[in-house]
């Protein structure tokens, strides 16, 4: 199916999906401030093009309106007439889209995840090994061990980009800013949530542990 012509019905299951999405993380207090965004890719990606729904900029996303959300494209420009504004990291969203072909992509600050972004910041990569919630990233092996990619925040989003672009690491489906917070992905949303959710467990435990040794 050409991307430009979704169906209604792919569009309101994209819209549904992100508002359970949006009001679990919420309960959590994922979203800070007006923080965060979470998008979800409607239909295939066809010569690189492609659609996703995506958190509009600058809402309160403790509470549900009808302007949460609106549509985009590969370049992240508005595929319908709105006065809504994507998120300011929309581009970042495209890139990943592009690099992977994933199906969702979330992005949440907490806590956790910021501080350990800057703990490793300098090394370019959190590490973290023999922990069983690893597997949620399909990885198997007994004591695995992963390094979760720390790119540079820069105020500047598109400068952000290359970064990602260079240090996204296929098996991990994840990379974070530093001190800014993690992004998440998955082939689906349902893949993408259970990718965060071990994530932010992780980032708890590569604290509590580098605190228990000081």
């Amino acid at each position: 199916m050409n991307t430009h012509t979704l169906t209604l019905e792919q569009k309101q299951w994209a819209l549904a999906e992100l508002r359970t999405i949006k009001e679990q993380f919420a309960s959590r207090h994922w979203f800070p401030g007006t923080s965060g965004n979470l998008s979800v890719r409607v239909g295939d990606i066809q010569e690189e093009h492609f659609q996703f729904a995506i958190t509009a900029s600058g809402k309160d996303k403790s509470i549900h309106t009808p302007e949460d959300f609106l549509f985009v494209d590969e370049n992240g420009r508005a595929t319908e007439a709105t006065h809504l504004k994507p998120s300011a990291e929309t581009l970042i969203h495209c890139e990943i889209y592009r690099l992977t072909g994933c199906g969702a992509i979330f992005h949440v600050h907490t806590v956790f995840n910021t501080i350990v972004s800057d703990l490793y910041g300098d090394r370019g990569a959190v590490p973290v090994e023999g922990v069983e919630l690893i597997k949620a990233f399909n990885i198997w092996e007994e004591d695995a061990k992963i390094h979760i990619p720390v790119v540079p925040n820069y105020a500047d989003i598109p400068r952000i980009v290359p970064c990602v672009t260079a240090s996204l690491d296929p098996r991990i489906p994840g990379i974070l800013l530093r001190k800014h917070g993690i992004y998440a992905w998955g082939a689906n949303a349902f893949e993408a949530k259970r990718h965060l959710e071990a994530f932010e467990f992780l980032f708890e435990y590569v604290y509590r542990k580098q605190a228990l040794h000081q």
